[in-house]
């Protein structure tokens, strides 16, 4: 009995997993055929606006179905705090490839910064385009328009590590998010983003499975006021990432798991109870 019902576990974690992957680049698929259409025609703020809740809602509606299969666990509530607060900067930590994921299915109107790449990926590029994301090729564009962004009271998803944590606890942060916050006297909000599993860490292809089940949590931390020094605010950021990060793995679970290194070897994750 327990063999057949490992084999049935198995079997529906994979239906569960395969789907959820596929279901997600279908709908980005669509999205964005309904986006290249829009484009062109629509306003800026009209564009902005729906562009950023559509995605939103793409979001919310992969994670809700995830989480109805009882393979996932998201608890992103805390997020919730910051829906009616302009002019932030979020900053996260950036554990795995779908942290923006995580972020942006409790925001409905959030600028993200974001690879060039990912604006150009034909899943993602039109949508990201239509709501105006701000990308990162040229250091001095994207401050531009970062700080453009907070100023006329939107806030900003920027991940201060600049990719994903290769080294625990966290990659050294860039001067951009200092820079950024000086410039546009901007608060930087902290946001701690905890999994109990490496999946879609540095090195993980989006199509192999991890093993399930999965639970994520995200909490607030301090909120930080605009720097008058952006050298001296970085490096107090970083220590404060690090310190809770590592303080972090004394809460109630999910813990933080520790990332893998680019030859995608586990480095020393932390071990956690499961029950399937």
């Amino acid at each position: 009995m327990k063999f057949l019902l490992r084999a049935f576990m198995a079997i529906y974690d994979r239906i569960v997993f395969y789907m959820g992957v596929s279901g997600f680049g279908l709908v980005c698929l669509v999205w964005t055929a309904f986006a290249v259409v829009l484009y062109p025609v629509i306003p800026r703020e009209p564009g902005r606006r729906m562009g950023r809740f559509v995605i939103m809602a793409v979001f919310r509606g992969l994670l809700g179905f995830l989480q109805l299969s009882g393979r996932y666990k998201f608890d992103l509530e805390s997020l919730d705090a910051l829906r009616q607060q302009d002019g932030i900067i979020i900053a996260p930590n950036h554990p795995s490839l779908w942290d923006a994921v995580l972020v942006v299915s409790r925001l409905p109107n959030v600028a993200c910064i974001m690879k060039t790449a990912i604006i150009n990926n034909i899943f993602l590029g039109a949508g990201a385009r239509l709501a105006r994301y701000i990308r990162n090729e040229s250091l001095r564009k994207m401050i531009s328009r970062a700080v453009a962004e907070l100023k006329q009271g939107n806030s900003i998803l920027l991940f201060p590590e600049g990719t994903r944590t290769v080294t625990y606890p966290l990659n050294p942060l860039k001067g951009s998010i200092g820079v950024i916050a000086g410039r546009a006297k901007a608060p930087v909000q902290t946001v701690f983003i905890e999994t109990d599993s490496p999946f879609l860490t540095k090195g993980w292809p989006v199509y192999k499975m991890p093993q399930l089940p999965i639970a994520y949590r995200i909490r607030l931390g301090r909120r930080f006021e605009a720097p008058a020094d952006t050298g001296a605010f970085v490096e107090e950021l970083e220590q404060y990432f690090a310190d809770e990060i590592v303080a972090g793995r004394g809460h109630a679970l999910p813990p933080a798991v520790r990332p893998v290194d680019p030859a995608n070897h586990p480095v020393d994750v932390l071990p956690t109870p499961r029950q399937n």
